[in-house]
């Protein structure tokens, strides 16, 4: 009889373990389920904006609705890259986006370095006055703006738009800022001790250990420049100078809008964008982590 209890208490013992096993893996289906879900929430409108910009125009306008073309029209990707410039304002997007990334990364870099490794008299007031300015509406600097930038000869030209990269923006910043801060005190007071300057620590031992949240600020810029409509829009009056994000508006006519052509142009406008996030976001996904910025 004992015999038989033991190997019956063992039974339920390893039961009992096999369940509590299972609720692990249960709750991992179930949140990979939930996240599986919302993303193809979020991709719902990419993949109509693919699906509208292969179909004709009778799919495009037909009732009932149409969700799968009857006859895929890559014509319409063809026609839109000869009914604008597209080269031209691709390129011109590209400049733009670099030189931003460029200046984004001489200043930010250099300024987050200051406010967090530098001890000096009125430094956390200074960050604090610089986060404010984060709080503060676009739209309440745009006419002082233009008009600084009008009486300095630079409208229809890409300064406006280039320009406040090389003084560094106050997120990205406070990104580095925060990375630097992490850095232990201990690798640049033995450079001191070393007789390193600032300069040198800076350059050849921050910057190296930072290239995660470089990379990160570097890729947050060039989107961000990329997919800018309102300033190009402002700044830039010959339609030589336009990017792509301006560009796309000649799509649309006064009294009716060229659909299939637009969509397939956003769909070549949105798709280098996903490449390249694909080839950093390892890299992304570390330096939003070692930020803080989760």
């Amino acid at each position: 009889m004992s015999g038989q209890s033991t190997v019956t208490g063992a039974s339920s013992a390893q039961g009992a373990a096999g369940r509590r096993g299972m609720k692990p893996v249960a709750k991992s289906v179930l949140k990979h389920a939930i996240l599986c879900l919302a993303g193809i929430f979020f991709l719902g409108p990419f993949a109509y904006l693919l699906l509208t910009s292969v179909k004709s125009i009778d799919d495009i306008f037909a009732i009932p609705f149409v969700w799968w073309p009857k006859k895929l029209y890559f014509a319409n990707y063809s026609n839109a890259v000869h009914a604008i410039p597209f080269l031209r304002y691709t390129l011109n997007t590209l400049f733009v986006s670099l030189m931003c990334v460029l200046g984004e990364l001489i200043a930010a870099p250099l300024t987050a370095y200051g406010l967090a490794r530098i001890p000096f008299k009125g430094r956390n007031v200074v960050f604090m006055v610089m986060m404010g300015t984060i709080m503060l509406p676009a739209q309440s600097t745009m006419v002082p703006l233009y008009i600084l930038y009008n009486k300095m000869n630079m409208v229809n030209t890409y300064w406006p738009l280039i320009l406040p990269a090389f003084f560094g923006a106050a997120y990205y910043i406070f990104l580095l800022r925060q990375f630097f801060m992490g850095i232990p005190w201990e690798i640049t007071e033995s450079a001191k001790i070393d007789g390193a300057s600032e300069f040198r620590i800076y350059t050849r031992m921050i910057l190296p250990l930072s290239i995660p949240a470089l990379f990160t600020v570097g890729l947050l810029v060039f989107l961000s420049s990329w997919k800018d409509y309102q300033l190009p829009l402002i700044y830039l009056n010959d339609p030589n100078k336009w990017t792509l994000s301006v560009g796309l508006k000649a799509f649309i006519g006064e009294h009716n809008v060229e659909w299939g052509m637009l969509m397939a142009a956003a769909s070549l406008f949105t798709i280098p964008i996903i490449i390249l996030y694909f080839f950093v976001q390892k890299v992304f996904i570390q330096g939003i982590t070692l930020t803080g910025s989760k």
